[in-house]
């Protein structure tokens, strides 16, 4: 793909326009992980030889960190072949990473662990992504920090440098199991030469599909999928075909889809073991789903009842890191339980802005009792009513369609971007479903 230089540009608003009270029902694939390909597309950076990606989500967050490597100098090409992407990092030549791209997406902060590790620098821009709360950098730059790099604040950047000899490993302890700083440290690990321990590791399957990849790439990795990960370091690293495993984020998105319209699906090629806990809460929350082999079906016409705990007290719905419930599904569960039976306390524990959205659902008709930044009370079931709404961040924006699609009348959501950063052509796949959605442009905006 071509890098442009930096400049401003005209961006087109768009909005969706949505007709409630349809079941969605029928068969869906779901896209590669779009967590799990962030990381993945950073790590190619690793090596001079070429890695050919498949199953990779062509969305917006996507096409950022690819146009962000390949501004580094790497050549990057979608094949032709649905959702393979070619990577070949031989001719990188900067290690100052864009800052316009930077600030559109979190995880362009991936790219400080292979610069690193490779070329024995990386300046760094602060990374943008959702305003969903406080998201420390202290995790990863501990885990730099202990691997021997010098690391700089120098005006808006965050400069790192390796000793003349190379990183060193280390056994390290994480203050938090933060997702994107233990992906860093496996891909700095990872090229360098030696036995590293990272300790209170996050172990989403995210994580552990990037930790596959690496071992595909030559690094040894004991541990995956636990806490405690060790990291064979290599001096060298070589290319690798990997497919990206299926967004366990989207199935559960698509599930809950199902269930507040009452529809029924059929969910195929999903990870069974990634959805055990998403499966848990949501049939708390009254929604049936069965295992047939590798796919997941949500049977049609539930009627959603909470269930409630022993004693007959109110349940709570609370995430964590894995094998907790996914924050990224806390939005969604919420929107789920308007719709059943009964009353929820949804606890968003990780991210103080979260629930920020829920105001947008109560102009609904939902109803919501917003105890703190991190605790909502929510009571169902309730028939929502249609609006105009804005979709404030990636998961808030599905939980918006999710009541959008079976309200009354037709509802809709702008700032539609925010959604396409982590649902591949959302509108297209909900159409083939039966769901009366259509995407309208606005006027543009500069940005």
């Amino acid at each position: 793909m071509s890098a442009s230089p930096n400049r401003s540009r005209s961006i087109p608003l768009e909005k969706f326009v949505i007709e409630g009270g349809v079941p969605l029902s029928g068969t869906i694939t779901p896209a590669g992980n779009k967590n799990g390909a962030l990381p993945i597309i950073a790590a190619c950076l690793l090596t001079d030889e070429v890695v050919v990606l498949n199953n990779v989500p062509r969305i917006s967050d996507v096409e950022a960190m690819l146009e962000l490597i390949a501004l580094l100098g790497a050549r990057v090409e979608w094949t032709g072949h649905p959702g393979e992407v070619k990577i070949d990092a031989s001719d990188v030549s900067s290690t100052t990473v864009d800052v316009a791209l930077a600030e559109r997406i979190r995880a362009s902060f991936l790219l400080a662990g292979p610069l690193l590790a490779r070329f024995g620098s990386a300046t760094m821009p602060p990374p943008g992504g959702d305003v969903i709360g406080r998201r420390r950098l202290d995790p990863h730059i501990d885990a730099f920090r202990l691997l021997g790099a010098d690391v700089r604040n120098e005006r808006a950047e965050i400069v790192l440098e390796a000793p003349a000899l190379g990183l060193r490993p280390c056994d390290f302890l994480m203050d938090e199991p933060s997702v994107m700083a233990t992906e860093n440290a496996l891909m700095a690990a990872a090229l360098t030469r030696g036995t590293t321990v990272i300790r209170n590791a996050a172990s989403e399957p995210h994580v552990q599909d990037l930790a596959r990849m690496l071992v595909d790439m030559g690094a040894p990795i004991d541990g995956i999928g636990s806490n405690v990960i060790t990291v064979h370091g290599q001096a060298s690293l070589g290319g690798c075909t990997h497919t990206i495993a299926p967004d366990h984020i989207e199935i559960g998105s698509f599930m809950a889809l199902a269930g507040v319209t009452g529809g029924e699906l059929i969910v195929q090629d999903t990870r069974p073991d990634d959805l055990r806990m998403i499966r848990l809460v949501f049939g708390r929350l009254g929604l049936r789903t069965e295992k047939r082999g590798n796919d997941i079906i949500v049977p049609g016409n539930q009627e959603l009842r909470i269930h409630n705990d022993q004693g007959d007290h109110i349940p709570k719905v609370q995430d964590g890191p894995w094998p907790a419930f996914p924050a990224d599904l806390t939005s969604i569960a919420l929107a789920l339980a308007t719709q059943a039976e009964g009353t929820v306390l949804i606890h968003e524990w990780m991210f103080e802005n979260r629930l920020y959205f829920c105001d947008k659902l109560v102009g609904m008709g939902a109803s919501i009792m917003i105890c703190d930044p991190h605790r909502a009370i929510v009571s169902g079931r309730r028939q929502l009513h249609a609006s105009r709404v804005e979709s404030p961040d990636i998961r808030a924006g599905m939980a918006m369609l999710m009541a959008a699609l079976c309200a009354d009348g037709v509802t809709q959501i702008g700032n539609v971007r925010q959604i396409d950063r982590g649902y591949e052509r959302i509108d297209e796949r909900l159409r083939e479903l039966g769901a009366r959605i259509t995407r309208t442009e606005d006027a543009p905006v500069n940005a």
